[in-house]
């Protein structure tokens, strides 16, 4: 499985993030790219902050395994509220933070000690970057880049 901690894997990513547009549609679901970008950065916050949030919740660590593991997300999952984008976003913006965000969680890849995650719990590093990975390589699917 990629890993965001992969150099080439980061490379791959970002390349495809080169390629959106703000006419770039989405094949599922109600995103435009802008909000598909700022939807994107949250999972990284969540791992460069190292914030300790609490432990997640019982039922979301029954899925825990998915998210690193290979099979691919299911199209039209249900996104926690506050991931929800409303508003328009700027693409050109949020595309600028994003690649930066991607650049920061890649530098993480020697980190020995990870919080956990505020919904699903603790991950290893090398499940940080399978998660982080997968996470942006669905969305992108979604907008088929």
């Amino acid at each position: 499985m990629k890993s965001i901690f992969d150099h080439q894997a980061k490379e791959e990513i970002i390349n495809r993030i080169d390629q959106l547009t703000t006419k770039s549609s989405a094949q599922w679901g109600k995103m435009n790219s802008g909000q598909m970008l700022w939807h994107c950065q949250y999972p990284l916050k969540i791992a460069i902050k190292n914030e300790n949030l609490g432990n997640g919740k019982f039922f979301m660590k029954l899925f825990k395994k998915t998210l690193y593991s290979d099979q691919p997300f299911k199209k039209n999952l249900p996104t926690a509220k506050g991931l929800v984008a409303i508003e328009q976003k700027d693409f050109d913006s949020e595309k600028s933070k994003i690649i930066d965000l991607i650049e920061q969680t890649h530098q993480l890849k020697d980190r020995t000690e990870w919080n956990p995650h505020p919904l699903f719990g603790s991950f290893t590093a090398e499940q940080w970057g399978i998660l982080e990975y997968k996470h942006l390589d669905h969305h992108l699917t979604q907008f088929g880049v």
